[in-house]
């Protein structure tokens, strides 16, 4: 059986409101997922997870930072009826969302909405996309915690 590489990138969109972390999820076959995508050519890992959650959810957003990949296998069809075993490498970025509506989402989507993050961890259907939420948490909670610290210099002048 011929095997076929393929490279998704896609994030967790998030946002802050009245004091509370909410992350953007999309449904997809009855499924709550993390939007993400294939790699076009010519496009960067960076750039696919902004296009995609555009896409799948109607937000814009920002990348802050990489939480990780992950891999996985499965078999699939091609049009001519070939059997292959494709090996999937999805990239997932944590973005911060700067304006859009999830309404505004593309039909390969059922549906997208806001979720208190730690709501959006227990719906999701994939373990590896509660963990990349689960890591994004990790994250605003340890950068939103840190207090300046004062520059060598500044300690000196007391």
């Amino acid at each position: 059986m011929r095997t076929v590489r393929k490279i998704s990138s896609g994030g967790v969109v998030y946002r802050r409101r009245q004091g509370a972390t909410e992350a953007a999820l999309i449904r997809v076959r009855d499924q709550w997922r993390l939007p993400k995508g294939q790699v076009e050519e010519g496009e960067g890992l960076q750039e696919t997870a902004l296009r995609e959650v555009r896409e799948e959810t109607g937000l814009e957003g920002k990348v802050v930072t990489k939480l990780g990949d992950i891999t996985y296998w499965y078999t699939n069809k091609t049009k001519q009826g070939e059997t292959v075993r494709i090996f999937k490498r999805v990239y997932f970025y944590l973005i911060r969302c700067l304006r859009g509506d999830v309404r505004r989402h593309d039909d390969e989507v059922e549906e997208a909405c806001w979720l208190p993050i730690e709501e959006a961890v227990q719906r999701l259907y994939y373990p590896t996309e509660r963990e990349a939420v689960r890591k994004a948490m990790a994250f605003l909670e340890n950068s939103g915690s840190k207090k300046p610290s004062l520059s060598a210099r500044q300690a000196r002048r007391g």
